[in-house]
């Protein structure tokens, strides 16, 4: 069975002396398992191939890991962008069937982010885009960044929406007051990121964003960011109430791809099967973040019809990202 997973990590030079220098340095003073992990997010290569071998992973469709470039300002974001891009198109130039790409973009200045998407798609092969999350404070409902939105309906290819921490003024509010090891995770990864994840999806769709580009398509990661298991409930925001022309739940299943990313928990991954329907479920390992191998293994026991575990395994990225 063939096996594509959609939210895997690289870094670059410039990403590790600007973006990400904070947590490099943290990785460096701290060693162990998170040294590791930027070891490996360093390498789109021989060890990288090695390690999806050993997994049984036969394509990685990579991107820039968080922050991205949406916490950065505009010509820093640019610089960002076009050494990220140059990375990542020579990997899949070296190596097309083994990695795909999604481009990362200067999103502060959306017009130079669309000219960047377009070019990476028709230029290097690149399969879609990756956001991760709002830019400084502002989200993608915002009509600033809507020539983003506009390039990728038109290019017909997916945004990966990657979580990211909230603005600085959620952190201090909703998640501040205790030691500052446990504010970090919990506005991270484990709960901010997955909540704010959700959130910009919702602000997407009450903004309008599918009603002005219907056939743009977002996909998310970590078995839906919780918005499976709220599915019914958010259609209490009614159109009468949105003015949107569908209820919000019928956006969520029309216009979101859900990865499992990590999450290799049966009963939430079940949750979202039943929600979403199984052509919106794509596999993904969120590696090196996780274990490629753990989630390897999660796959081969999901409850599902042989036909639909190759769906999942690759049969609906195959479709959606054209690979």
């Amino acid at each position: 069975m063939r096996t594509i997973t959609l939210e895997e990590h690289f870094s670059t030079p410039a990403f590790r002396q600007g973006a990400g220098r904070k947590r490099q340095e943290l990785a460096e003073r701290t060693g162990g398992r998170l040294a590791k992990v930027f070891e490996q997010l360093a390498d789109i290569g021989d060890k990288r191939l090695a390690d999806m071998d050993a997994a049984g992973i036969d394509m990685q469709v990579l991107s820039l890991t968080s922050p991205g470039a949406e916490q950065s300002d505009a010509a820093e974001a640019a610089a960002l962008a076009q050494e990220a891009n140059d990375i990542l198109a020579d990997a899949v130039k070296k190596h097309p069937q083994r990695f795909a790409g999604l481009a990362v973009m200067p999103t502060a200045a959306p017009d130079k982010a669309a000219q960047e998407l377009e070019r990476r798609v028709r230029h290097d092969g690149f399969v879609g885009a990756v956001i991760h999350g709002h830019n400084r404070g502002r989200y993608f409902d915002d009509k600033f960044f809507w020539p983003i939105l506009e390039q990728a309906e038109a290019l017909a290819v997916p945004i990966y929406l990657h979580p990211t921490m909230p603005p600085q003024a959620v952190i201090d509010v909703s998640f501040g007051g205790f030691l500052p090891a446990v504010t970090d995770m919990f506005a991270g990864p484990g709960w901010g990121w997955h909540i704010e994840t959700a959130v910009h999806i919702l602000r997407l769709v009450l903004g309008g964003v599918f009603d002005r580009f219907p056939k743009l398509q977002f996909v998310i990661g970590h078995l839906g960011e919780a918005l499976p298991f709220m599915m019914q409930r958010v259609d209490i925001m009614a159109p009468a109430l949105t003015k949107l022309q569908k209820p919000v739940s019928a956006y969520l299943r029309g216009n979101i791809h859900y990865t499992i990313s990590g999450f290799n928990f049966p009963a939430a991954f079940l949750d979202m099967l039943l929600e979403v329907g199984v052509g919106r479920v794509m596999f993904s390992a969120d590696y090196p973040y996780a274990s490629m191998a753990q989630a390897r293994a999660f796959l081969e026991q999901i409850p599902v019809s042989s036909a639909d575990r190759e769906a999942i395994a690759h049969g609906n990225a195959e479709k959606l990202f054209k690979l």
